[in-house]
């Protein structure tokens, strides 16, 4: 085994080490296992990669075959946002749902169990929690990804993550910083801009943050937003203020800090990857996390090279980048250490289901019996954002059948989604799910046409429940992950 590239010179090699690409398929490509053998020293997952836990443990034992202190990261917070279980829906409700039952014992859980079964399959660093305050409810990108709006709540939770996670193995890696929850710009799609006084900052976006730090957590991710009270020129993730004066030392965190995908659009579509990698070192980060959307070997050459030439040029100070492949070595030998070391006991593989009926918040205008026929359920169906994507299945319609076989279910967006579900559901009881019914007008109307027709309707909202409940049931979910689909189901079902 090869834990130390040959054949490159030091530069190159730590010019490698800091990168975090991705790759297409679900065994590694050739080119991937060369770099890995050139000073490579972390490969980034996503669904793409998966078909299995079987098959996702095969594919960790090939990468480190070649080398093996190679960090293994994934992007897998559970609820709406899951590599694991991309095709199935999650076996966890997400942040949103553990923020509303509020028991910083029972996150603590949840995040064991998620990390458990990922070192399993042979990952070792999660870019997980968000610690993000979901202050802005027309946020678009956050949500439920969010534990809540109450910094407290948030900090509280986001310590209790990180902890759970890191008890099993697993580096967390706290984000989005400096806070990415007071936004109405998905950064996935351009810059964001937070414009906030510095003491609201300080209480409200980094408190989270703060506990993360005091909680061990090994890595913070950085967001691509702009914070005019603390840099007005650079994105945080280009800001030596933000990484370095702020993170590093009013905050006094000496982990790993880690770029948001570079790829993004808010990145990408100013900067260039090429040059926003490179200040993004300069900055103060450590790792440059890339492949969501650009996953091949090209990618990682241009990259190298980018920041091989800046040193040279003296546009990135060489110790920088050196010290940046120094910390990303540092975490590869904590995962190595937490590995052997790390709680294999105390499995509970159905806390995740705990976890979601335990978040389950039910409205009813009048008493409300259970569905003993089965409904239609239309499902009124948002366009995904780009961190949850469109693979992951979603709603009660496929747990509802388990109960209430012969249920039947539609998809329904846009002006006509209210009159279009009526015709479907004919004489059917129905059962309306909805995903952030407060920021989609067009699913606003569609409610208010099927419950003026059908004043019986069932609700359920699947996205954070801001606005007024109403149906004849209202169930919020907190959520859309599998597991919170299976105790809306039982809610309906009376099971």
């Amino acid at each position: 085994m090869t834990t130390l590239a040959t054949g490159t010179d030091t530069l190159t090699r730590d010019a490698l080490t800091v990168l975090q690409p991705g790759f297409a398929g679900t065994s590694a490509p050739d080119w991937l296992l060369r770099r890995l053998g050139e000073g490579l020293a972390s490969v980034g997952l996503f669904g793409r990669n998966i078909a299995s836990p079987e098959q996702l443990a095969s594919l960790t034992a090939q990468l480190r075959a070649e080398r093996d202190d190679v960090l293994v990261a994934i992007d897998e917070e559970g609820g709406d946002v899951t590599r694991l279980e991309v095709r199935t829906g999650s076996s966890f409700p997400g942040n949103h749902a553990l923020g509303a039952v509020d028991d910083t014992d029972l996150t603590r859980q949840v995040a064991f169990e998620l990390g458990r079964r990922l070192a399993a399959c042979g990952v070792d660093f999660n870019w997980a929690p968000s610690a993000d305050v979901n202050s802005n409810p027309d946020n678009p990108v956050i949500g439920v990804r969010s534990f809540g709006a109450d910094p407290d709540l948030v900090a509280r939770h986001t310590a209790a993550y990180v902890t759970g996670l890191q008890a099993a193995g697993v580096a967390a890696c706290t984000k989005h910083f400096p806070g990415h929850g007071d936004t109405a710009v998905d950064s996935h799609l351009a810059l964001p801009r937070i414009d906030v006084d510095p003491a609201v900052l300080a209480e409200r976006e980094l408190a989270p943050f703060r506990a993360a730090i005091a909680a061990g957590s090994r890595a913070v991710m950085s967001a691509h937003i702009l914070v005019p009270v603390l840099d007005p020129d650079h994105p945080a993730t280009l800001s030596h203020r933000i990484l370095t004066d702020l993170l590093r030392g009013e905050l006094g965190y000496d982990g790993l800090i880690v770029t948001d995908g570079m790829e993004m659009q808010a990145i990408a579509g100013t900067y260039g990857i090429e040059r926003g990698s490179v200040l993004a070192i300069a900055a103060g980060a450590d790792a440059i996390c890339v492949g969501g959307g650009l996953a091949d070997d090209e990618t990682v050459r241009r990259l190298r090279d980018a920041l091989v030439a800046a040193v040279r040029t003296g546009d990135l100070p060489e110790e920088r980048l050196a010290d940046a492949a120094r910390r990303v070595r540092a975490l590869a030998r904590w995962t190595a250490s937490a590995a052997t070391s790390a709680d294999r006991g105390g499995a509970h593989t159905d806390i995740g289901l705990v976890a979601a009926r335990r978040a389950l918040r039910r409205t009813a205008a009048a008493p409300c019996p259970p569905l003993t026929e089965a409904p239609y359920v239309a499902a009124l169906t948002p366009v995904a954002n780009i961190a949850v994507g469109d693979e992951t299945p979603w709603g009660v319609a496929a747990e509802l059948a388990r109960f209430l076989p012969g249920t039947e279910t539609g998809s329904f967006a846009g002006e006509d989604a209210g009159h279009a579900a009526l015709i479907a559901a004919g004489e059917r009881r129905i059962v309306a799910v909805v995903r952030d019914e407060h920021r989609h007008p067009w699913m606003t109307a569609a409610l208010d046409i099927l419950l003026a027709a059908r004043p019986d309707t069932l609700v359920v909202e699947m996205g954070v429940p801001q606005a007024p409940p109403r149906g004849a049931l209202h169930l919020a979910t907190h959520g859309a992950a599998r597991v919170c689909g299976r105790a809306a189901a039982e809610a309906i079902a009376g099971r």
